[in-house]
């Protein structure tokens, strides 16, 4: 697999077309990281961290509206491939849909949000957006 990442979001993206309750991803601790921002921000409902074998894996939860079972995320999109990294400085960093969304960086001091990354003034490489 060349972008596991990608394969990440696919995984969630297939589940919440197929309205899943739960999908299972194999772990790493990028997508640990990526899945604890998403729980935070309210996009998922729950995950857990199964420890199974040299990788393990991760279940996760997706959140529905219980009226409109509409899913809580509407889109998820890769950035940064391996072909074509992205970076972003703190002070240009990208705006998801004026704010509503939110763009999920690897800097130095971890994986966060584009908020708090803003806040603590460092850039990192643009993973990938939600919203």
């Amino acid at each position: 697999m060349t972008d596991p990442i990608a394969d990440y979001l696919t995984r969630l993206r297939n589940a919440i077309m197929a309205k899943h309750r739960v999908v299972e991803v194999p772990a790493s601790n990028l997508k640990k990281e990526m899945t604890k921002i998403l729980f935070e921000k309210g996009y998922i409902l729950n995950y857990k961290f199964i420890e199974d074998g040299p990788q393990g894996s991760i279940k996760i939860a997706l959140k529905y509206d219980p009226i409109t079972k509409q899913n809580a995320i509407k889109s998820l999109q890769r950035v940064s491939t391996p072909g074509l990294r992205q970076y972003a400085g703190y002070k240009d960093m990208p705006r998801v849909i004026n704010g509503l969304g939110i763009a999920i960086l690897s800097t130095s001091k971890g994986v966060m949000t584009d908020k708090e990354a803003a806040e603590q003034k460092i850039g990192g490489e643009v993973l990938a957006y939600v919203y």
